[in-house]
């Protein structure tokens, strides 16, 4: 066994889960859990009036999610351990998703970002605005504008 000095561990310690890092495994998890469908997911979940909720039902509450993103999230988040998958046999049959206690706590944190953009959309909406009215907007967008009021 090799010895390390005390520098050494030292250094071995910041780049362990240094989620800066982008090969980091928690910089992976970070990626995993910003997006928006993973956010929505969970925050429904969360927020179900039973425990758990069938495929069905979430697809109708995320509206917008095409059924091929809704399994690929729902696989991820199966294979992470933040929710689990139950299939009762019956004709059809029927497929239930829950969350695991990680999931629970992860929810909270997902479901206040949720709740943060619903409260304050109107004020990143007006912020915006000023923005572009005050010149900012990029050469692109000012071509796509143009574009637009064009072909008017």
């Amino acid at each position: 066994m090799a010895t390390t000095t005390a520098a050494q561990r030292r250094a071995q310690a910041r780049i362990e889960y240094d989620a800066f890092i982008r090969s980091c495994p928690t910089n992976q998890l970070l990626d995993r859990i910003s997006d928006k469908w993973v956010s929505l997911v969970v925050s429904a979940l969360a927020q179900a009036d039973a425990a758990s909720m069938r495929y069905s039902d979430l697809g109708r509450k995320l509206a917008g999610i095409s059924p091929k993103m809704l399994t690929q999230t729902l696989r991820s988040l199966e294979r992470d351990g933040i929710l689990v998958r139950t299939v009762t046999p019956s004709v059809p049959v029927r497929v239930d998703y829950e969350l695991t206690p990680l999931g629970t706590s992860l929810a909270g944190l997902l479901s206040a970002v949720k709740d943060w953009a619903e409260l304050h959309i109107e004020e990143v909406n007006e912020a915006r605005e000023r923005y572009d009215d005050d010149g900012h907007a990029s050469s692109a967008d000012s071509a796509d504008s143009g574009r637009s009021s064009s072909a008017s």
